[in-house]
């Protein structure tokens, strides 16, 4: 995917060089908390260091639209969060998207911005359907993918064994002034 770009932010691919940025995200447990079992907390530099390459190394050899990707503020190159689509388990066809944000960075519509450019292009790669899932009490995570346009689809356990909230859009849900 080439870089994305909205008015404030820039998506992009994870690079080493964002260890320290990428640690204000993921090893913050503010964030992680909310993160399925997928994921758990990263606790240094070095560690962040190792996910960033574990993530730069399996990008290419990814199906489109999946993958991670870094959201940077235009005005300052600043890190500010992660963007993600993947397979949910049982990884055979629903695919999610996800977001995580530094703390300091939460309330400024930048999950929402971030994820409208990417899902814009998700849906130029022949897919039909992406799935947004949160813990019932993540009203942040439920709020971004209301405004996101995602249409809340009921609550399940299918995922990581987990009560969810699911959310799903798909390519006619877009508003009409989405290119």
């Amino acid at each position: 995917m080439e870089e994305l770009s909205t008015d404030r932010l820039v998506v992009r691919e994870w690079e080493l060089d964002d260890a320290a940025p990428a640690l204000a995200i993921y090893g913050a447990e503010k964030v992680t908390r909310w993160l399925t079992p997928a994921m758990g907390q990263v606790s240094d530099t070095t560690a962040m260091r190792a996910v960033l390459h574990a993530w730069t190394e399996a990008q290419p050899n990814m199906l489109p639209p999946r993958g991670r990707w870094a959201i940077q503020r235009r005005e300052d190159g600043e890190v500010v969060g992660g963007l993600g689509i993947r397979l949910l388990p049982p990884y055979d066809e629903d695919l999610e998207l996800s977001w995580q944000l530094r703390p300091d960075a939460w309330g400024q519509g930048y999950a929402a911005e971030g994820g409208t450019a990417l899902i814009r292009w998700a849906f130029t790669q022949e897919i039909d359907e992406l799935f947004a899932v949160a813990r019932p009490s993540n009203t942040r995570a439920i709020g971004t993918a209301k405004r996101l346009g995602m249409a809340w689809v009921g609550e399940t356990d299918k995922y990581y064994n987990l009560t969810l909230q699911v959310f799903r859009i798909r390519p006619a849900d877009l508003p009409p002034d989405w290119d």
